[in-house]
């Protein structure tokens, strides 16, 4: 199944997890924006190189920068691609627009994963993270096999310092205030789509997957 498709969803939605099913399954490519750059600068590529002068100033790296980037990598996605983590304002929505338009290629769906705040909540409380390859385990909802050990490279886990109370809130918070001019935007395009994230992650999968089919792909 071939699809372009954005993911939103707060902290703690449950995003990482079922990208990674619709990538493995799918055959598409996942684009993070903080993937992306770091890729971009570790192969020291002229956009890499240039990000990076701006980064290591302590500024930030300029949405045009971003979006050069974004369309090199967009262009690899011969089956399809995720975009998660971009857009984050309406102008780089409409900025992304404009590269769908000259790939000649649209935007299939912006799916929304909807958690209740409480669940939000308890699920960052105790999410642990890999720090070799990124995996996300829960201490209650996934714990790990063998306690601190990843099951899928036995790497570390360890639990992020902003996954506190007091982060979790403000980065709630924050989201929700700089999404919702994002979640209008699509929602007037009648490309939104609401997806009860609180459930199983093989669930959503299955929702997403008959969402895109459902919309033709």
């Amino acid at each position: 199944m071939r699809a372009y498709l954005i993911l939103l969803g707060a902290p703690g939605a449950g995003k990482g997890t079922v990208a990674k099913r619709l990538v493995d399954r799918n055959g598409w490519i996942q684009i993070s924006t903080g993937d992306m750059l770091r890729e971009e600068i570790a192969k020291q590529s002229s956009l890499g190189l240039e990000a990076k002068s701006y980064m290591d100033q302590g500024n930030l790296v300029p949405d045009d920068l971003i979006i050069k980037m974004l369309k090199t990598h967009l262009e690899q996605g011969d089956n399809g691609v995720l975009l998660d983590g971009f857009p984050r304002t309406e102008e780089q929505a409409i900025s992304l627009e404009r590269i769908f338009s000259e790939m000649g290629v649209s935007l299939d769906s912006v799916v929304n994963l909807v958690v209740p705040e409480e669940l939000l909540l308890a699920r960052l409380g105790g999410r642990l993270v890999c720090k070799e390859c990124k995996a996300s385990f829960h201490k209650l909802f996934s714990p790990p096999k063998e306690v601190g050990v990843c099951d899928h490279c036995g790497g570390t886990l360890y639990q992020r310092s902003d996954d506190n109370p007091e982060s979790i809130q403000q980065r709630l918070r924050v989201y929700h205030t700089s999404t919702k001019p994002l979640i209008d935007f699509y929602k007037d395009k009648s490309l939104l789509a609401d997806i009860d994230g609180s459930r199983d992650a093989e669930e959503v999968y299955n929702d997403i997957t008959a969402l895109l089919e459902k919309r033709g792909n």
